[in-house]
Protein backbone atom coordinates (compact mmCIF):
# COMPACT_ATOMS: atom_id res chain seq x y z
CA UNK A 1 0.00 0.00 0.00
CA UNK A 2 1.18 3.48 -0.82
CA UNK A 3 1.69 6.25 1.63
CA UNK A 4 0.94 9.84 1.72
CA UNK A 5 4.39 11.52 1.83
CA UNK A 6 4.96 14.42 4.46
CA UNK A 7 7.36 17.01 4.79
CA UNK A 8 8.79 17.17 7.81
CA UNK A 9 10.35 20.58 9.33
CA UNK A 10 12.59 20.59 12.59
CA UNK A 11 11.31 21.75 15.32
CA UNK A 12 12.37 22.58 18.87
CA UNK A 13 9.33 21.56 20.84
CA UNK A 14 10.20 20.01 24.08
CA UNK A 15 12.75 22.99 25.29
CA UNK A 16 14.90 21.36 28.33
CA UNK A 17 13.25 18.12 27.13
CA UNK A 18 14.37 17.24 23.72
CA UNK A 19 14.23 18.18 20.11
CA UNK A 20 11.52 16.72 18.12
CA UNK A 21 9.67 17.14 14.48
CA UNK A 22 6.59 17.43 12.64
CA UNK A 23 4.59 17.04 10.09
CA UNK A 24 3.83 20.02 7.92
CA UNK A 25 1.54 20.37 5.06
CA UNK A 26 2.39 20.85 1.54
CA UNK A 27 -0.63 22.14 -0.35
CA UNK A 28 -4.19 21.37 0.17
CA UNK A 29 -6.01 18.48 2.65
CA UNK A 30 -9.21 17.88 3.29
CA UNK A 31 -9.13 18.42 7.02
CA UNK A 32 -7.34 21.63 6.23
CA UNK A 33 -9.21 23.10 4.11
CA UNK A 34 -12.49 22.44 6.79
CA UNK A 35 -10.84 24.00 9.22
CA UNK A 36 -8.69 26.58 8.08
CA UNK A 37 -11.76 29.67 7.72
CA UNK A 38 -12.26 28.68 11.95
CA UNK A 39 -8.58 29.14 12.61
CA UNK A 40 -8.46 32.68 10.06
CA UNK A 41 -11.33 33.98 12.32
CA UNK A 42 -9.71 33.40 15.39
CA UNK A 43 -12.52 30.78 16.91
CA UNK A 44 -10.49 27.71 16.90
CA UNK A 45 -7.29 28.70 17.94
CA UNK A 46 -5.11 25.51 16.67
CA UNK A 47 -5.65 21.70 16.19
CA UNK A 48 -4.18 18.56 15.23
CA UNK A 49 -6.08 16.01 13.04
CA UNK A 50 -5.10 13.00 11.92
CA UNK A 51 -7.20 10.37 9.40
CA UNK A 52 -5.64 7.17 8.42
CA UNK A 53 -6.92 4.08 6.33
CA UNK A 54 -4.33 0.73 5.73
CA UNK A 55 -1.48 2.71 5.25
CA UNK A 56 -2.97 6.09 3.97
CA UNK A 57 -2.18 9.15 6.64
CA UNK A 58 -3.46 12.52 6.25
CA UNK A 59 -1.83 14.66 8.85
CA UNK A 60 -3.08 18.28 9.61
CA UNK A 61 -1.44 20.29 12.21
CA UNK A 62 -2.76 23.53 11.82
CA UNK A 63 -3.13 27.06 13.89
CA UNK A 64 -1.75 27.94 17.56
CA UNK A 65 -1.21 26.17 20.71
CA UNK A 66 -0.14 29.22 21.93
CA UNK A 67 -1.98 32.23 20.13
CA UNK A 68 -1.03 35.32 21.43
CA UNK A 69 2.86 33.61 21.31
CA UNK A 70 2.02 32.42 17.87
CA UNK A 71 2.97 29.48 19.02
CA UNK A 72 2.53 26.42 16.39
CA UNK A 73 0.51 23.55 17.09
CA UNK A 74 2.47 20.08 16.10
CA UNK A 75 2.06 16.18 16.98
CA UNK A 76 4.69 16.77 19.91
CA UNK A 77 3.08 19.86 21.71
CA UNK A 78 1.80 18.49 25.10
CA UNK A 79 -1.59 18.43 26.17
CA UNK A 80 -4.22 16.87 28.88
CA UNK A 81 -5.91 13.98 27.06
CA UNK A 82 -8.34 13.84 30.05
CA UNK A 83 -10.78 11.20 30.06
CA UNK A 84 -8.81 9.28 27.51
CA UNK A 85 -6.21 8.09 30.15
CA UNK A 86 -9.37 5.35 31.16
CA UNK A 87 -8.79 3.66 27.69
CA UNK A 88 -4.94 3.10 29.18
CA UNK A 89 -6.49 2.27 32.35
CA UNK A 90 -8.44 -0.86 30.66
CA UNK A 91 -5.38 -2.00 28.68
CA UNK A 92 -3.36 -2.67 32.03
CA UNK A 93 -6.40 -4.32 33.22
CA UNK A 94 -6.85 -6.53 30.01
CA UNK A 95 -2.96 -7.50 30.29
CA UNK A 96 -3.89 -8.92 33.40
CA UNK A 97 -7.15 -10.46 32.55
CA UNK A 98 -4.57 -12.26 29.39
CA UNK A 99 -1.99 -13.27 32.15
CA UNK A 100 -4.80 -15.20 33.84
CA UNK A 101 -4.00 -12.89 37.09
CA UNK A 102 -7.09 -11.05 37.16
CA UNK A 103 -10.81 -11.89 35.78
CA UNK A 104 -13.26 -9.54 35.07
CA UNK A 105 -15.67 -10.81 37.41
CA UNK A 106 -13.58 -11.21 40.51
CA UNK A 107 -15.14 -9.46 43.14
CA UNK A 108 -13.36 -6.12 43.71
CA UNK A 109 -12.91 -7.35 47.35
CA UNK A 110 -11.07 -9.77 46.58
CA UNK A 111 -7.59 -7.10 46.02
CA UNK A 112 -9.49 -3.91 48.28
CA UNK A 113 -11.34 -5.76 50.85
CA UNK A 114 -12.91 -2.08 51.93
CA UNK A 115 -15.36 -3.21 49.43
CA UNK A 116 -16.44 -6.33 51.14
CA UNK A 117 -19.62 -3.96 52.69
CA UNK A 118 -21.24 -1.55 50.50
CA UNK A 119 -24.33 0.78 50.96
CA UNK A 120 -26.73 2.20 48.28
CA UNK A 121 -28.91 5.17 48.82
CA UNK A 122 -32.53 4.81 48.62
CA UNK A 123 -34.06 7.69 49.05
CA UNK A 124 -32.86 11.42 50.08
CA UNK A 125 -35.59 14.25 51.23
CA UNK A 126 -34.37 17.89 52.39
CA UNK A 127 -30.38 16.60 52.05
CA UNK A 128 -30.92 13.46 54.08
CA UNK A 129 -30.69 10.28 52.47
CA UNK A 130 -30.99 6.80 53.81
CA UNK A 131 -29.37 3.45 52.61
CA UNK A 132 -29.30 -0.01 52.85
CA UNK A 133 -26.45 -2.87 52.15
CA UNK A 134 -25.95 -3.36 48.57
CA UNK A 135 -27.09 -7.07 47.29
CA UNK A 136 -24.74 -7.27 44.33
CA UNK A 137 -21.37 -8.18 44.42
CA UNK A 138 -18.85 -5.23 43.20
CA UNK A 139 -17.33 -6.44 40.28
CA UNK A 140 -13.77 -5.50 38.22
CA UNK A 141 -16.48 -5.52 35.27
CA UNK A 142 -18.52 -3.00 36.71
CA UNK A 143 -16.01 -0.51 37.67
CA UNK A 144 -14.54 -0.61 34.26
CA UNK A 145 -17.43 -0.08 32.37
CA UNK A 146 -19.33 2.22 34.48
CA UNK A 147 -21.63 0.09 35.95
CA UNK A 148 -20.78 -0.02 39.72
CA UNK A 149 -23.06 2.65 40.90
CA UNK A 150 -20.13 5.66 41.73
CA UNK A 151 -20.82 8.90 41.44
CA UNK A 152 -18.66 10.81 38.52
CA UNK A 153 -16.28 12.12 41.01
CA UNK A 154 -15.48 12.21 44.91
CA UNK A 155 -17.33 15.08 47.28
CA UNK A 156 -15.33 18.24 46.76
CA UNK A 157 -13.04 16.75 43.94
CA UNK A 158 -12.24 20.30 43.52
CA UNK A 159 -11.54 21.47 46.22
CA UNK A 160 -8.75 19.02 46.29
CA UNK A 161 -7.59 19.83 43.15
CA UNK A 162 -10.08 18.46 40.12
CA UNK A 163 -8.71 14.95 38.73
CA UNK A 164 -5.37 14.66 39.69
CA UNK A 165 -6.90 15.58 43.22
CA UNK A 166 -3.36 15.20 45.61
CA UNK A 167 -4.21 11.82 46.98
CA UNK A 168 -3.00 8.54 45.65
CA UNK A 169 -4.96 5.78 43.57
CA UNK A 170 -5.69 3.71 46.77
CA UNK A 171 -6.28 6.66 48.92
CA UNK A 172 -9.35 7.20 45.99
CA UNK A 173 -10.54 3.69 46.09
CA UNK A 174 -10.37 3.65 49.86
CA UNK A 175 -12.47 7.01 50.48
CA UNK A 176 -14.95 6.20 47.74
CA UNK A 177 -15.76 2.96 49.33
CA UNK A 178 -17.32 4.74 52.37
CA UNK A 179 -19.54 6.74 50.07
CA UNK A 180 -23.32 5.05 49.16
CA UNK A 181 -23.51 3.75 45.89
CA UNK A 182 -26.04 5.32 44.03
CA UNK A 183 -27.65 1.97 42.82
CA UNK A 184 -27.14 -1.16 42.71
CA UNK A 185 -23.97 -2.76 40.86
CA UNK A 186 -24.67 -3.93 37.22
CA UNK A 187 -28.33 -2.39 37.12
CA UNK A 188 -27.44 0.52 35.46
CA UNK A 189 -24.62 3.15 33.93
CA UNK A 190 -22.88 5.96 35.52
CA UNK A 191 -20.27 7.46 34.04
CA UNK A 192 -17.66 7.97 36.42
CA UNK A 193 -13.59 8.81 37.08
CA UNK A 194 -14.06 7.12 40.25
CA UNK A 195 -15.12 3.41 39.09
CA UNK A 196 -12.42 4.05 37.04
CA UNK A 197 -9.63 4.51 39.54
CA UNK A 198 -10.61 1.64 41.50
CA UNK A 199 -9.98 -0.22 38.65
CA UNK A 200 -6.17 1.43 38.93
CA UNK A 201 -6.14 -0.08 42.35
CA UNK A 202 -7.05 -3.17 41.80
CA UNK A 203 -3.91 -2.92 38.89
CA UNK A 204 -2.09 -2.19 41.62
CA UNK A 205 -2.96 -5.06 44.22
CA UNK A 206 -2.53 -7.43 41.19
CA UNK A 207 0.84 -6.56 40.03
CA UNK A 208 2.45 -5.06 43.46
CA UNK A 209 3.47 -2.15 41.57
CA UNK A 210 2.08 1.71 41.26
CA UNK A 211 -0.25 2.01 38.56
CA UNK A 212 1.72 4.05 37.04
CA UNK A 213 4.85 2.06 37.01
CA UNK A 214 2.97 -0.43 35.75
CA UNK A 215 1.78 1.16 32.70
CA UNK A 216 5.11 3.07 31.64
CA UNK A 217 6.78 -0.71 32.08
CA UNK A 218 4.04 -2.45 30.10
CA UNK A 219 2.46 -0.09 28.11
CA UNK A 220 4.66 3.38 27.44
CA UNK A 221 7.98 2.03 27.11
CA UNK A 222 7.38 -0.77 24.97
CA UNK A 223 5.94 1.12 22.48
CA UNK A 224 8.27 4.46 22.82
CA UNK A 225 5.79 6.78 24.24
CA UNK A 226 8.76 8.86 25.41
CA UNK A 227 6.67 12.30 25.91
CA UNK A 228 3.28 10.53 28.21
CA UNK A 229 3.14 10.50 31.74
CA UNK A 230 1.63 12.28 34.49
CA UNK A 231 4.34 15.00 35.37
CA UNK A 232 5.30 16.94 32.44
CA UNK A 233 8.31 18.49 32.65
CA UNK A 234 9.07 22.66 32.68
CA UNK A 235 10.03 21.96 28.85
CA UNK A 236 6.65 20.25 28.24
CA UNK A 237 4.57 22.81 30.07
CA UNK A 238 6.38 25.46 28.00
CA UNK A 239 5.55 23.63 24.92
CA UNK A 240 1.72 22.76 25.88
CA UNK A 241 -1.26 23.35 24.31
CA UNK A 242 -2.91 26.02 25.70
CA UNK A 243 -6.29 25.84 26.98
CA UNK A 244 -9.00 28.30 25.41
CA UNK A 245 -12.89 28.86 26.18
CA UNK A 246 -14.96 29.38 22.73
CA UNK A 247 -18.07 30.71 21.79
CA UNK A 248 -19.68 30.37 17.91
CA UNK A 249 -18.76 33.94 16.46
CA UNK A 250 -16.27 35.27 18.64
CA UNK A 251 -12.43 34.88 19.45
CA UNK A 252 -11.59 32.18 21.57
CA UNK A 253 -10.22 33.16 24.96
CA UNK A 254 -7.05 31.76 26.75
CA UNK A 255 -7.82 30.27 30.65
CA UNK A 256 -5.56 30.04 33.45
CA UNK A 257 -7.03 27.05 34.31
CA UNK A 258 -10.09 25.11 34.54
CA UNK A 259 -11.21 23.80 38.30
CA UNK A 260 -11.17 20.11 37.02
CA UNK A 261 -7.57 19.97 36.16
CA UNK A 262 -5.93 22.91 38.39
CA UNK A 263 -2.05 23.63 38.25
CA UNK A 264 0.28 23.03 39.14
CA UNK A 265 0.85 20.27 36.54
CA UNK A 266 4.01 18.61 36.77
CA UNK A 267 5.32 18.89 40.92
CA UNK A 268 4.99 16.17 43.97
CA UNK A 269 1.32 17.45 44.64
CA UNK A 270 -0.03 15.81 41.79
CA UNK A 271 -0.87 12.42 41.96
CA UNK A 272 -1.93 9.93 39.19
CA UNK A 273 -5.51 9.65 38.10
CA UNK A 274 -7.13 6.49 35.72
CA UNK A 275 -10.08 8.05 35.25
CA UNK A 276 -8.96 11.55 33.86
CA UNK A 277 -5.17 12.30 34.63
CA UNK A 278 -2.09 11.65 31.72
CA UNK A 279 -0.45 13.96 29.73
CA UNK A 280 0.47 13.16 26.27
CA UNK A 281 1.37 14.25 22.35
CA UNK A 282 -0.55 13.33 19.56
CA UNK A 283 2.46 11.65 17.90
CA UNK A 284 2.59 9.58 21.31
CA UNK A 285 -1.31 8.99 21.47
CA UNK A 286 -0.84 7.83 17.84
CA UNK A 287 1.06 4.59 18.58
CA UNK A 288 -1.02 3.81 21.49
CA UNK A 289 -4.32 3.72 19.33
CA UNK A 290 -2.59 2.52 16.13
CA UNK A 291 -1.91 -0.65 18.29
CA UNK A 292 -5.26 -1.11 19.67
CA UNK A 293 -6.07 -0.98 15.40
CA UNK A 294 -3.67 -3.02 14.99
CA UNK A 295 -4.73 -6.04 17.94
CA UNK A 296 -2.56 -5.06 20.14
CA UNK A 297 0.87 -4.90 17.98
CA UNK A 298 2.44 -1.56 17.81
CA UNK A 299 3.81 0.25 14.37
CA UNK A 300 7.47 -0.63 16.02
CA UNK A 301 6.27 -4.52 16.26
CA UNK A 302 6.07 -4.74 19.40
CA UNK A 303 2.94 -6.85 21.00
CA UNK A 304 1.49 -5.53 23.50
CA UNK A 305 -1.83 -7.86 23.94
CA UNK A 306 -3.07 -10.76 21.95
CA UNK A 307 -5.12 -10.12 18.94
CA UNK A 308 -8.31 -11.84 20.81
CA UNK A 309 -8.08 -10.01 24.06
CA UNK A 310 -8.75 -6.50 21.79
CA UNK A 311 -11.37 -8.33 20.10
CA UNK A 312 -13.13 -9.63 22.88
CA UNK A 313 -13.02 -7.61 26.10
CA UNK A 314 -11.43 -4.13 24.49
CA UNK A 315 -13.38 -3.44 21.09
CA UNK A 316 -16.63 -5.32 22.49
CA UNK A 317 -18.83 -4.35 24.85
CA UNK A 318 -18.97 -5.55 28.59
CA UNK A 319 -21.91 -4.12 30.26
CA UNK A 320 -25.17 -6.47 29.69
CA UNK A 321 -27.90 -5.83 27.01
CA UNK A 322 -29.67 -2.71 26.45
CA UNK A 323 -26.69 -0.52 28.77
CA UNK A 324 -25.02 1.06 25.87
CA UNK A 325 -21.94 0.27 24.41
CA UNK A 326 -18.46 0.55 26.85
CA UNK A 327 -15.77 -2.06 26.99
CA UNK A 328 -12.92 -1.34 29.48
CA UNK A 329 -12.17 2.28 30.09
CA UNK A 330 -12.94 3.01 26.31
CA UNK A 331 -16.58 3.58 24.05
CA UNK A 332 -17.29 0.39 22.25
CA UNK A 333 -20.54 -0.11 20.03
CA UNK A 334 -23.07 -2.74 22.30
CA UNK A 335 -23.50 -5.45 19.00
CA UNK A 336 -20.47 -6.54 17.47
CA UNK A 337 -20.60 -5.34 13.28
CA UNK A 338 -18.09 -4.73 10.26
CA UNK A 339 -18.42 -1.28 11.02
CA UNK A 340 -17.66 -0.91 14.53
CA UNK A 341 -15.23 2.14 15.85
CA UNK A 342 -13.91 2.02 19.29
CA UNK A 343 -12.15 4.56 21.50
CA UNK A 344 -12.43 7.37 23.96
CA UNK A 345 -12.79 11.12 24.50
CA UNK A 346 -11.50 13.90 26.81
CA UNK A 347 -13.04 16.84 28.55
CA UNK A 348 -11.22 19.30 26.63
CA UNK A 349 -12.26 17.96 23.42
CA UNK A 350 -9.85 15.52 22.62
CA UNK A 351 -11.06 11.84 20.75
CA UNK A 352 -9.21 9.19 19.41
CA UNK A 353 -11.16 6.20 17.76
CA UNK A 354 -10.20 3.06 15.46
CA UNK A 355 -11.68 0.35 13.40
CA UNK A 356 -9.60 -2.84 13.28
CA UNK A 357 -12.04 -4.68 11.13
CA UNK A 358 -11.09 -1.69 8.42
CA UNK A 359 -7.35 -0.69 10.19
CA UNK A 360 -9.01 2.81 10.13
CA UNK A 361 -8.26 6.19 12.95
CA UNK A 362 -9.25 9.09 13.05
CA UNK A 363 -7.67 11.63 15.82
CA UNK A 364 -8.24 15.40 17.21
CA UNK A 365 -5.90 16.95 19.67
CA UNK A 366 -7.10 20.74 20.77
CA UNK A 367 -7.43 22.01 24.32
CA UNK A 368 -11.02 23.49 24.87
CA UNK A 369 -14.25 24.50 26.73
CA UNK A 370 -17.56 26.05 25.60
CA UNK A 371 -19.28 25.54 22.72
CA UNK A 372 -20.92 25.51 20.18
CA UNK A 373 -18.11 24.12 17.88
CA UNK A 374 -19.01 25.11 13.89
CA UNK A 375 -16.30 23.09 12.73
CA UNK A 376 -17.33 19.91 13.87
CA UNK A 377 -19.48 19.73 11.54
CA UNK A 378 -16.81 21.30 8.87
CA UNK A 379 -14.42 18.16 10.47
CA UNK A 380 -17.01 15.43 9.36
CA UNK A 381 -17.82 16.22 6.05
CA UNK A 382 -13.42 15.92 5.96
CA UNK A 383 -13.79 13.00 7.23
CA UNK A 384 -16.44 11.13 4.90
CA UNK A 385 -14.51 12.70 2.28
CA UNK A 386 -10.88 11.57 3.02
CA UNK A 387 -11.98 7.88 4.12
CA UNK A 388 -14.14 8.05 0.80
CA UNK A 389 -10.71 8.36 -1.24
CA UNK A 390 -8.29 6.00 0.83
CA UNK A 391 -11.09 3.48 0.61
CA UNK A 392 -10.79 4.12 -3.17
CA UNK A 393 -6.95 3.21 -3.31
CA UNK A 394 -6.48 5.80 -5.15
CA UNK A 395 -3.61 8.75 -4.85
CA UNK A 396 -4.04 10.39 -7.43
CA UNK A 397 -7.79 11.34 -6.47
CA UNK A 398 -6.65 12.39 -3.37
CA UNK A 399 -6.70 15.94 -3.36
CA UNK A 400 -3.67 16.58 -0.86
CA UNK A 401 -1.09 17.42 -3.51
CA UNK A 402 2.25 16.30 -1.47
CA UNK A 403 5.50 17.21 -3.21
Amino acid sequence: MKKLLFIMIASAVFAGCRTCTCPAESGTTFARDALAPYVEKGELPGAVNVFYRDGVQETCCIGYADVAAKRPVTLDSPFMQCSQSKGFCGVTVAILVEEGKLSLDDPVSKFLPEFKTLWVRTAETNGEYTVKKAKNTLTVRNVMNHTGGFGFELPNYTAMGGWSRRMPLRSVAATAAGVPLNFEPGTKVQYSNVGIDIGAAVVEAVSGMRWEDFLRLRVFGPLGMDDTGFWPCDGQLENKIELYEVKEGQKAKWMFQASSMQRPYGDDRVFPSAGAGIWTTARDQLKFYKMLMNLGVGDNGVRILNAETVKEILAKSTRPKGMGGYSLGLGAPEEDNEMAWFGHGGAWGTNCSVNWHTRELKLWAVQLTGGPRPWDKARSEAEKKFFKYAADNSLSAYTGRMQ
